[in-house]
Parts: C-alpha cells; sequence; structure tokens
C-alpha cells in the first residue's frame, strides 16, 4: 500500500500524545539544556523529562510536568527514546522563534513506540506543517545518586543575584570555587583567573538570599566549561536553588516560569573537580 494511502494510527495507537496551545512553553524550556546535539526522553503520567549529558561530568534535566499541556496522554510507562534535539528544536520552531504578537503556534506530538519516529503537527494561523524525526533506542544515562537525605548544604537564590556574580566573575579562570559555610562567608563564589584571584560573597540575610540552609563548611572546585551550559537556563529562570551532598556534588536548580506564567524546572548536576588547595580555600 503506497504510504500516502496508509490509514493514519488510532488515538490508542500513539505511547505518547501530547497537546500545546502555545509550542514556546515547550521550546524556551528545552534550549535550557540545548549544549549537547541529542537527548534522552522519558515520559510518565507526570510529565516528561528530557536529559543532556557530557563527558560524564554533568547532566542536564528538563522537567516539563503534565499540567503543562492542554492533552497529555501516556499509554505504558515509562515511554523513553533517544532524539537529536537540534532537529527537534528546528522543527519547533519551523513558524520562527519570534511570532508576531497575538499569533501562537500550536503543537501536537505523538509517538508510537519503540522504532517509530516522533510526529510533530504544528499549526499557526491555519497552516498545519508536519514533521517526523527518527528516534533511537536510548541509552543509559548517568545516576548520579543525588539524594536529599546526603544534602549538606542549601540555599535558594533570586536568579538576578547569580546573573550578576556570572557577569563579574574572571571568566579566564578555569574553575569556579564555591564555598557554603553557616559561618562568614557563607555563600562565596571565587574564580582563580589570568587577573588573580576574584571573590563574590553573598552574607545569608542578603535581599537575594530566599532560604539559607547551610550545616557545615563546604569548598568544592568545579569547572568553569560544565557549568557554562547552565547560564542559559539562568538567564530564563526567576529562582535558583544550589546544593551540595556529601561528596561535593553540585545541583542547579532553576525554576523558569512560562509564557502562561506555569512553573517548569531545569536540573543541572555536576560533579567536583578536584580537591582544593588549603592556600586557596
Amino acid at each position: 500500500m503506497p504510504l500516502i494511502a496508509q490509514p493514519a494510527p488510532a488515538e490508542s495507537d500513539y505511547s505518547l500524545v501530547a497537546c500545546l496551545d502555545n509550542v514556546r512553553n515547550l521550546s524556551t524550556v528545552l534550549k535550557a539544556i540545548h549544549f549537547r546535539e541529542h537527548a534522552t526522553c522519558f515520559a510518565t503520567k507526570n510529565g516528561i523529562k528530557v536529559t543532556v549529558e557530557n563527558a560524564k561530568c554533568v547532566q542536564a534535566n528538563a522537567f516539563i510536568q503534565a499540567a503543562i499541556f492542554q492533552e497529555f496522554k501516556v499509554q505504558e510507562e515509562p515511554v523513553t527514546f533517544r532524539i537529536n534535539l537540534t532537529v527537534l528544536l528546528d522543527c519547533l520552531s519551523i513558524f520562527g522563534s519570534n511570532p508576531m504578537p497575538g499569533n501562537l503556534t500550536a503543537l501536537r506530538m505523538c509517538y508510537q513506540g519503540y522504532g517509530y519516529p516522533l510526529m510533530l503537527f504544528l499549526e499557526e494561523g491555519g497552516v498545519v506543517t508536519v514533521c517526523k524525526i527518527n528516534t533511537q533506542e536510548p541509552e543509559e544515562t548517568l545516576d548520579f545518586d543525588f539524594c536529599s537525605t546526603n544534602v549538606i548544604n542549601k540555599i535558594i537564590l533570586q536568579s538576578e543575584g547569580l546573573r550578576e556574580a556570572f557577569s563579574e566573575l574572571d571568566m579566564t579562570s578555569e574553575i569556579l570555587q564555591i564555598t557554603m559555610s553557616p559561618d562568614k562567608p557563607y555563600f562565596r563564589l571565587s574564580t582563580f583567573g589570568n587577573a588573580g584571584s576574584s571573590h563574590l560573597d553573598y552574607p545569608k540575610d542578603s535581599d537575594l538570599m530566599e532560604s539559607f540552609n547551610c550545616n557545615q563548611t563546604q569548598v568544592n572546585r568545579y569547572k568553569i566549561s560544565l557549568l557554562k551550559p547552565s547560564t542559559k537556563a539562568l538567564v530564563l529562570s526567576c529562582k535558583v536553588s544550589i546544593r551540595t551532598d556529601n561528596r561535593g556534588f553540585l545541583s542547579l536548580q532553576y525554576m523558569i516560569r512560562n509564557e502562561d506564567g506555569q512553573v517548569c524546572f531545569v536540573e543541572y548536576y555536576c560533579c567536583p573537580d578536584e580537591e582544593v588547595p588549603e592556600s586557596e580555600s
């Protein structure tokens, strides 16, 4: 039977169906983790998680809750597949990334299951475009084993404070040193670049500090090259939760409000780089 004459799959044939009135509520969050070409998608009845990894040292997860979608159905959970994130984002913005005021692109996303492509039906102003994106067998993602019971220090900061920090710190430094402590300096970001060492301190009673819960002094270093992709999420976010566990692993969780005022989360995990020399701690 010619492909064009084949009957369309019934609604019940799809493992995943997700519909949005505004495609930007999905594409904006995915752009926040787009620092590698491929991503792994996990869909459950709670929503969709999209994971991107690099060098087995950093992992980014975008969480789009089921409530964000106007329609969301998962037949058998979890639905898992690997996809080219670059191609997906290109398709989602096929009508342009900056629509005219009042013009919204609607999305219907369908996936039949293992071996099938991801189907995108995009509609704007009565014009419908259909995209088929090949999917791949999902690769096993890293388990950073970041358990809340092992969290030593946690702060919640208004994102504008961290945006200022990244603009002021010396980015010729290869590492970012993070100090978190129940005592002064409380929360300190340090770099060691061409112009020497640079420190930026946040007192625990700062207007930018929404929550401060530090139990012991920790000084950890992270490669700036691994943290730089997280600035995409930082720019979009209104708050950021910064946590470190007993191994020095770092969690950056960004709260992002979409154009409809709904909340999504993007989380970055990063391994510590090295032991901190005593002279610089």
